[in-house]
């Protein structure tokens, strides 16, 4: 399988929110003809997000950990969603699932913005710790 990717546009030029809506729309059909597209859900839920609609964003999450359910990106984007729609249980859950599976990134998690709802729980900084006595890895998207 792929890695999650995001989308980035020819020559570092940040994404507008017309870019946005147009693949909004365009991953959305893809996904209703195709609803096990990995790749086209991937893309489809890092657009929800950007924009700001993070319940979508979560049901595509969801969608991607029952049909990915042994990749750690699937599972940080995850509790990225629920910790932006501040599920904060649910979103640790997803943190360690994420971190058995292989997820070391330690850096990007400290400061993923995503994560903002779960820094001050003592949760968060265990497993940031434990997560900096690993060597890191390329387990997840540039940023």
């Amino acid at each position: 399988m792929l890695p999650i990717r995001e989308t980035k546009l020819p020559c570092g030029k940040a994404a507008t929110k017309g870019d946005l809506d147009f693949e909004i729309k365009f991953f959305e059909g893809i996904a209703q003809h195709d609803p096990d597209f990995i790749e086209a859900l991937q893309i489809l839920g890092d657009a929800y997000t950007k924009t700001g609609q993070w319940e979508k964003g979560l049901k595509i999450d969801e969608r991607l950990a029952r049909l990915c359910p042994d990749n750690s990106l699937v599972f940080y984007n995850l509790a990225c969603s629920y910790s932006l729609l501040k599920q904060v249980e649910e979103a640790f859950a997803a943190l360690r699932e994420a971190v058995k599976l292989g997820y070391s990134d330690a850096r990007w998690l400290t400061k993923d913005p995503d994560l903002d709802n779960l820094r001050q729980d003592n949760r968060f900084e265990k497993i940031r710790s434990d997560l900096s006595k690993k060597p890191t890895s390329s387990s997840r998207s540039a940023d």
